[in-house]
């Protein structure tokens, strides 16, 4: 057997050095889609009087479409990579599901839901995304991923419940049956929609797999091209630009820091951290809107940080145990 001589020894790289930073730019993305997702249900809240729930959703991914043109058009010029063939067929499926019918859905929902329910039933979402990835993706249902997911679940009943006892004077939250399986519909649509992005994401930038996403939607949404003509002439101003902002920030942001962040870390454990949206969301009403936030929904924003630092705890495996599941 042949000696190996010091010259030659290749001295092993410290552990989690190289991957360090790259954890570090996933957190960051996951940390502006919690905050621009949030902020879009305080800007739906805002505009959803002047537009309706399907030129809303054409409006949002038009301009999206046309801002990460101007990131993903110089890259496909100089790689020339496209989508071949069967490629095509998971990005037209959460193009089609998340972009267009989940933010239809949404937007319908929330003309005849409360913030707090609406906030609810579209957080059953990152459950749907736990036993859908451990299923099909393979990734395990580790023990903390299932005890944080329902502690932040019980969190987020709490933000509704509070919510819902903050109304004004005279007014009660709507229960209506028809706002609540279309806010069932968005998260189902939503979940199923992550699973299917996730593979993508391994061939594709995340620039590009969501641009592809938002061309399919918006394509979708054409028939509403007449609707939203028609709103934005009518709308006023500020309407009209918290129109752009939802295009911009919420959309063509917050859906290209998601996919970033989906490409580095397990879609279960991913999905989880969306329990904050609504208690950020909370956080900016108060902040832009002079919305005081009732008790119960301060509790259930802390409950929910507890729950989410629960998924990120790692269950005790024996050595080369479990690794397939992790990154």
């Amino acid at each position: 057997m042949p000696s190996i001589s010091p010259a030659n020894r290749t001295a092993p790289a410290p552990p989690h050095t190289a991957a360090t930073p790259v954890k570090a730019l996933g957190v960051a993305a996951m940390v502006v889609t919690v905050v621009l997702w949030a902020s879009a249900f305080v800007g739906i809240r805002a505009i959803g009087p002047h537009f309706s729930p399907g030129s809303l959703t054409l409006g949002r991914l038009a301009i999206a479409a046309v801002v990460l043109s101007l990131l993903v058009l110089p890259q496909l010029v100089k790689t020339r990579l496209l989508p071949r063939g069967r490629e095509w067929w998971p990005i037209l499926a959460y193009g089609v599901m998340w972009f267009g019918g989940y933010n239809v859905a949404l937007n319908a929902a929330e003309h005849v839901l409360d913030a707090g329910t609406s906030a609810l039933l579209i957080n059953v979402n990152p459950i749907l995304v736990a036993i859908m990835a451990g299923i099909f993706l393979k990734e395990g249902f580790p023990r903390w991923l299932i005890i944080g997911s329902l502690v932040a679940f019980a969190g987020v009943a709490l933000i509704a419940f509070g919510s819902a006892q903050a109304s004004a004077p005279g007014e009660r939250p709507t229960t209506d049956v028809a706002g609540v399986l279309l806010c069932l519909l968005a998260a189902v649509l939503a979940a199923v929609s992550v699973i299917i992005q996730k593979p993508v994401l391994r061939k594709f930038p995340a620039a590009q797999a969501t641009w592809f996403g938002i061309l399919v939607g918006a394509l979708c949404c054409l028939p509403f091209t007449g609707q939203l003509i028609s709103e934005v002439q009518a709308a006023p101003p500020q309407a009209t630009w918290g129109l752009v902002y939802l295009g911009i920030f919420p959309t063509a942001i917050a859906f290209t820091t998601w996919a970033y962040a989906l490409s580095l870390v397990d879609a279960g454990k991913l999905a989880a951290t969306t329990y904050l949206v609504p208690g950020t969301t909370i956080l900016i009403s108060w902040l832009l809107l002079g919305e005081v936030p009732a008790f119960l929904g301060l509790i259930g924003g802390l409950v929910c940080l507890v729950g989410v630092a629960l998924t990120r705890r790692r269950s005790r495996n024996p050595r080369g145990a479990g690794a397939a599941g992790s990154r």
